[in-house]
């Protein structure tokens, strides 16, 4: 289970849902399909249950679903399709890959197909941009404004972030108006704020991505409601700890009470002769993966699974030393060069294993991450390589 998905299974779901077990995400069939679509606007997932990347989406899909289908007033729905057992659906919106994501508009026979990266704050701001002019009114009025700002709590925008977090503590809430985890956890981050207004060591403020998204996708955040610990400009960690009033201040105790490690945007090992595995960035990754087998781990130095996986990933190198068809090795997501590397890998959580052979890719791995079934894996596709 990567980083991301463990975060929105915690932040947001009390248990892992699949495709079978949605909840809140409206289940489309040839029979009642378009009449849904005829009465609201619609984002729908079209998807096969095989499909790896759909199970990694499912999570993020449940809680879209819940976030608007439960809302009071939403103006649009989130919906999906097996096209396993819809065949006639899936052909008709042409569907010809898994998962295909499109928006209905109300009153209209064609659909837009949504290309950008599966992540929460992505989707939200692709349903602003197809709900246009009629929800513009609606974003207006949720416009921050500063005159009634809570005592302590600083609202921060795209003019105000950078330089209110280059110095000093700060405990950012990243937030969107209508996440209802966000709405439930306001009155209390309000009342940290104002329990710490007059504490010089630390700042309590919050950002509002649906309006400062690019600040949100610099600092990873891939849920709602994110609750960032930032230092002198940089990420040290995210909090997912309890979210009561006092669970909160000692957090804040905690961090201000001693030298938070922060995490740099630079490769997770920092011992250059303890490494074998191959750093790869934007510039290397084509030529490295061009000839033979390259196992490729796309990491983020702040995710827990990918730290756990860290060991085994060299001694995975180690074990093919020797053997110059085949490469074991990584790249750093949060490296701002590496980005769009990663988004084109359709990289979207860590750890994420991809095997490339001769240039392109043959699969992810989802396997075992133990060293021998690690080292299984790559064998069987190292055609010229006996198993040790």
């Amino acid at each position: 289970m990567k980083c991301l998905h463990l975060i929105l299974f915690v932040s947001f779901l009390s248990v892992s849902l699949g495709h079978e077990e949605s909840v809140h995400t409206i289940q489309l069939t040839s029979e009642n399909f378009s009449k849904e679509i005829k009465e609201s606007n619609f984002f729908v997932m079209f998807f096969a249950p095989w499909c790896g990347h759909c199970k990694r989406l499912a999570p993020t899909w449940e809680q879209l679903a819940e976030m608007l289908n439960t809302k009071e007033g939403s103006r649009v729905k989130i919906g999906k399709v097996d096209c396993t057992e819809q065949d006639s659906v899936c052909s008709a919106h042409e569907v010809t890959g898994y998962p295909t994501l499109k928006f209905f508009k109300l009153g209209e026979t064609e659909s837009t197909k949504f290309r950008g990266t599966r992540d929460l704050p992505t989707l939200t701001t692709f349903i602003n941009e197809q709900l246009g002019e009629t929800d513009e009114k609606e974003v207006e009025d949720e416009k921050p404004e500063l005159p009634e700002a809570v005592q302590g709590l600083q609202e921060l925008t795209d003019e105000t972030f950078s330089k209110f977090v280059a110095n000093g503590k700060h405990f950012v809430k990243f937030y969107a108006p209508w996440c209802g985890h966000c709405q439930k956890l306001a009155p209390t981050w309000n009342d940290l704020a104002k329990a710490l207004e007059h504490d010089k060591s630390v700042s309590i403020s919050k950002l509002d991505c649906t309006q400062y998204r690019p600040i949100c996708q610099d600092f990873e955040v891939k849920g709602y409601p994110s609750l960032l610990w930032i230092e002198d400009g940089k990420k040290v960690e995210k909090y997912s700890g309890g979210r009561s009033l006092e669970d909160l201040k000692a957090y804040v105790d905690k961090m201000v009470g001693k030298e938070a490690k922060v995490v740099e945007k630079t490769p997770e090992e920092t011992k250059e002769d303890t490494q074998v595995a191959l750093q790869l960035t934007s510039d290397t990754f084509d030529h490295a993966i061009e000839k033979g087998v390259t196992f490729v781990k796309f990491f983020a130095p702040w995710c827990g699974h990918c730290k756990r996986l860290a060991p085994t990933w060299e001694e995975l190198a180690v074990k093919f030393v020797g053997n110059s068809n085949v490469k074991i090795a990584k790249v750093d997501c949060t490296v701002a060069e590496n980005k769009e590397l990663c988004s084109a890998q359709e990289v979207d959580g860590f750890p994420t294993l991809h095997l490339y052979k001769a240039g392109a890719k043959l699969e992810e791995y989802n396997g075992s991450r133990t060293l021998e079934a690690l080292h299984q894996f790559v064998a069987k596709h190292d055609k010229g390589h006996d198993e040790l």
